[in-house]
């Protein structure tokens, strides 16, 4: 039996890993939840799963659920997520906290031997030279989570690393795949948050109609499968059934795909190397029977190749990219900037950037902290 914690309880993947641990049963004990500030949600599932800690960010929401669920252990702010990831009872965390916050409490379950199914993407994108190094000296175990990297995750399945020709990530392509410069333009918050296939976040989902999401992925995927960054590729795939690819030196092709759902792809993580019965209905090909493959449009999609530059050059890069990014998607989210000024204010920060080496927790939240300023100090004309 895995013994989990899920750290960002009360998101979207963490509340379809709950859903997955209802599928699977008695093969897996909710040991922790913990959440940023959720307190209704969070007394929902403690009272469904009964968890022996549960962790609150707000100190004061802390205090709140305590007095709710009297009889349970609440530990909040940052010292209560961090006792949460390293809970002596857990064996498996599963990291979904969303933004820098999910980092450190990330770092400690590597520090304490847990083994971790990875959706929080600050871990490799902000610091991910400093987590695979302690991965590896702890000889943990890191599954992917997100649909994506899950997918490259079983099409290497055994197979050598010198083997691999190239990845390639798909990508739905967003809302404004089809659209021109013109159009771009006129683009509004309400209609960047209309995305045609998943149901996410409000900040994932721009990032998604930007391309950063793909951009990061990129970066995600260069940490987890140790591959040059020249030789993983992007693809538009519109129906999101081929969730990625791996190419290998002989020129065949390993493709995994199904049915968009994040449910597959946390049930793997969690189930490995196990197969589980899953929640989804089976393929129908009927249906499925037409799949699309475009080129991605780098000029347009400014971002994507924003992310590519950020790990080719490396350092505090990244890191800084990603925390700048939020906060001009925030902006923009505001009615204050353009669609397009996410991808032209982004470079104009990231080309003045002192790029410096990432060697510990404190460089990547100095670096993420420093972003956030100078990209919420950005006048709002075009830079």
């Amino acid at each position: 039996m895995k013994n989990i914690a899920i750290l960002g309880s009360t998101g979207s993947i963490g509340r379809q890993a709950l859903e997955v641990a209802r599928n699977l049963g008695e093969r897996v004990r909710i040991v922790a939840i913990a959440a940023r500030e959720n307190i209704d949600l969070l007394e929902e599932q403690a009272r469904e799963f009964h968890p022996e800690i549960i962790g609150v960010y707000d100190t004061k929401k802390a205090i709140e659920l305590q007095r709710r669920l009297p009889k349970c252990k609440i530990v909040g702010g940052m010292e209560g997520l961090l006792e949460v990831a390293s809970y002596h009872s857990v064996n498996y965390v599963v990291s979904a906290m969303s933004g820098t916050v999910g980092l450190q409490p990330t770092l400690a379950a590597i520090e304490a031997g847990k083994n971790i199914g990875l959706a929080n993407k600050e871990a490799l994108i902000s610091g991910g030279a400093l987590v695979m190094k302690r991965v590896r000296e702890k000889n943990i175990q890191l599954f992917p989570m997100d649909s994506e990297h899950s997918a490259i995750f079983q099409c290497l399945k055994n197979e050598p690393t010198k083997g691999v020709e190239r990845i390639i990530l798909t990508a739905s392509g967003g809302p404004f795949r089809n659209y021109t410069d013109e159009q771009l333009d006129r683009i509004t918050a309400e209609d960047a948050l209309k995305h045609p296939t998943w149901r996410m976040g409000p900040k994932i989902t721009i990032d998604c109609s930007t391309l950063m999401n793909k951009g990061l992925e990129v970066i995600e995927a260069f940490w987890l499968f140790n591959i040059p960054i020249d030789k993983i590729d992007v693809v538009v795939h519109p129906q999101s059934i081929i969730h990625s690819m791996v190419e290998f030196v002989d020129n065949s092709i390993i493709a995994q795909m199904g049915e968009p759902s994040m449910k597959t792809p946390i049930q793997y993580a969690i189930t490995f190397p196990e197969r589980c019965p899953g929640t989804l209905k089976k393929f129908d090909f009927l249906k499925n029977s037409v799949l699309q493959f475009l080129i991605p449009d780098k000029t347009r999609f400014r971002c994507l190749g924003l992310a590519y530059d950020a790990i080719k050059i490396g350092g505090s890069l990244p890191c800084y990219m990603n925390a700048a990014n939020e906060i001009l998607v925030q902006h923009f989210l505001k009615g204050q900037i353009g669609w397009k000024d996410i991808g032209y204010r982004l470079e104009n920060l990231m080309s003045r950037h002192k790029v410096q080496e990432v060697d510990s927790i404190e460089t990547i939240l100095a670096v993420d902290a420093l972003a956030r300023e100078e990209a919420s100090e950005c006048e709002l004309s075009l830079l």
